[in-house]
């Protein structure tokens, strides 16, 4: 009998999956599925920084996706061993005593409190700023050190305390909460305790302040001082924490008829997106990987002996096991990467949909036409004239921070700006200009990690951005002055869940092993460009003393 699993990767705006044959890697089928209320924009308000999403477009792309491999596969079932989900995060959503989200039940359908708080939602720029306040002088440990020293709005405890205050009939009907990941697992699997779940690791770890060192979340001593609510609800949650290598549970019968699978096939513990990608990607120590799409999330494994009691200030965690049972897990990351350039183009592309698309002067059929040509064009032409702008000539100076800065020093108040226009300033120009700044946020990553010792021989660049824009790797590889290997697969984070699966259903020993034989290649390599590294340095001076001026003046 062959082994196939299936990896299940939920992004910011799609779910894919991928059935892989364990034996070697190689990807059998995969489907794709956009969340169609996500596309319409419902429950999300950006003018406030507020993005949810209905738990619906997740469940029906869930058996979409699933249900689409399997047949286009056309292997037996009983050889499907096991299912591994992955998931943007943080993205907590509040559940009843039964673990059903508040969304699906009547009350609260449409009611955006009660959605999943989406990754990107920074609702909570407040909440975050108590929890840091009182971390540094409730006068007890200070629980976001394994967080970097900064706790972000964009993470479990800021989010649930945001909509409590806000939301009285939430608070009050919200038994537990769930982040996304392990929402999703607890969907499949046939032990339907909440009380004895096994929640993920590496949702715990990097986004709730979960550590070995206080036995499990903060005390509720420190909750009842942020709300009592928060104190009341740690009983609710859990103490243990568990590694995606591990079985979380097997296929419920609902869903193993819905999705043509058995009760035999196992459900591994839930990641997230980014830390499953690294092991598509065959990470290793001292390699740098960048999951780049709508934003970044940069990983590294470092073993116990290399890390120590240190703690990396300003990241996003440390976490022993959260990427590769057995090392500790560091992650940093950009809130906008791809997302900075999708703005510029939405914004230019408003006189086409306000004047041009909704004219009388063309027929639909041509407004369609017209538009296809647009969309296949815009970004191709715009990235063709940037490219050929020489580096001598006068560059705006642009920050990266169009929805905050997670990494270095998470500050999600924080908004981009832009220097040194002038009247020969042209889209091309200013598009130059952001590409450039999202490659200077990354530096200030890499560089924050080495000051703090962490050694960076090598990176990896996954995603859409990696593979798709050579101008954006080429220009990275020069700003971080180092080489930069693209992973081949279209769909790593899928991969690395699949990976997981595979060790989950026993196939494999470790992550180690299973990620050398199912691990992606690389099918691309960008070396830094000798004549223009200095140029980049310069501009990169510019981009640093823009942010500290930027910063100085954010209240």
């Amino acid at each position: 009998m062959k082994n196939y699993v299936i990896g299940l990767d939920y992004g910011s705006d799609s779910v894919r999956a991928v059935l892989i044959d364990t034996e070697n890697g190689q990807e059998l089928a995969s489907d794709v599925c956009h969340y169609k209320r996500w596309k319409n924009n419902e429950y999300c308000n950006p003018s406030i920084n507020q993005f949810r999403q209905h738990p619906l477009d997740h469940i029906e792309g869930l058996e979409s996706t699933i249900k689409s491999v399997v047949a286009q596969a056309n292997v037996n079932p009983s050889e499907i061993k096991s299912i591994c989900i992955d998931t943007t995060g943080s993205s907590p959503i509040p559940v009843n005593a039964e673990g059903t989200p508040l969304s699906l039940t009547k009350e609260f359908e449409h009611n955006p409190n009660a959605m999943m708080i989406l990754w990107k939602d920074h609702t909570a720029i407040n909440e975050a700023n108590e929890i840091n306040e009182l971390a540094v002088s409730w006068g007890g440990e200070d629980f976001t050190k394994y967080e970097g020293g900064i706790y972000s709005s964009e993470w479990f405890w800021a989010k649930i305390l945001h909509i409590i205050r806000e939301d009285e009939a939430v608070k009050n009907a919200a038994h537990s909460w769930m982040e996304h990941c392990d929402y999703m697992t607890f969907l499949l699997i046939d032990d339907k305790d909440l009380a004895t779940f096994k929640r993920s690791r590496c949702a715990a770890g990097h986004k709730a302040m979960w550590h070995e060192d206080w036995n499990g979340l903060p005390p509720e001593e420190f909750l009842t001082k942020l709300d009592p609510y928060l104190a009341q609800l740690r009983g609710k949650l859990y103490n243990e924490t568990y590694t995606s290598d591990l079985v979380a549970g097997k296929l419920n019968q609902e869903w193993a008829t819905r999705l043509g699978l058995t009760t035999d096939t196992i459900i591994a513990v839930g990641t997230f997106d980014a830390h499953s990608g690294a092991v598509g990607a065959k990470i290793d120590e001292h390699a740098l990987v960048r999951v780049m799409g709508t934003s970044t999330c940069d990983i590294i494994v470092a073993s116990h002996e290399a890390v120590g009691s240190k703690t990396v200030k300003g990241i996003c965690g440390q976490v022993d096991g959260s990427v590769i049972p057995g090392y500790i897990g560091l992650e940093a990351g950009q809130s906008a990467f791809g997302d900075v350039l999708a703005w510029f183009k939405d914004t230019l592309s408003w006189p086409l949909d306000n004047l041009v698309y909704t004219s009388d002067v063309l027929s639909a059929e041509q407004k369609a036409q017209l538009k296809e040509e647009v969309e296949s064009n815009f970004i191709k032409t715009l990235t063709e004239q940037a490219e050929a702008i020489p580096l001598s000539e006068s560059i705006p100076t642009a920050l990266d921070w169009v929805n905050g800065r997670r990494t270095p020093d998470a500050n999600q108040g924080l908004k981009s700006a832009m220097t040194n226009l002038s009247l020969g300033t042209k889209a091309p120009h200013i598009f130059k200009a952001l590409i450039n700044s999202i490659c200077f946020g990354s530096k200030k990553i890499v560089d924050r990690f080495e000051e703090e010792g962490v050694r960076i021989d090598s990176v990896i660049g996954i995603g859409g951005v990696a593979r798709k824009s050579p101008f954006i790797m080429q220009t990275l590889a020069n700003v971080l002055n180092k080489p930069i290997k693209v992973c081949a697969s279209d769909q790593a984070p899928a991969l690395g869940a699949a990976i997981y699966a595979a060790v989950a259903a026993g196939i494999y020993p470790n992550v180690i092993e299973a990620a050398k034989k199912m691990g992606s290649d690389f099918e691309s390599e960008y070396f830094p460009q000798a004549d223009k590294i200095e140029k980049y340095q310069e501009l990169m001076d510019s981009y640093s003393v823009l942010s500290q001026f930027v910063e100085s003046i954010t209240k």
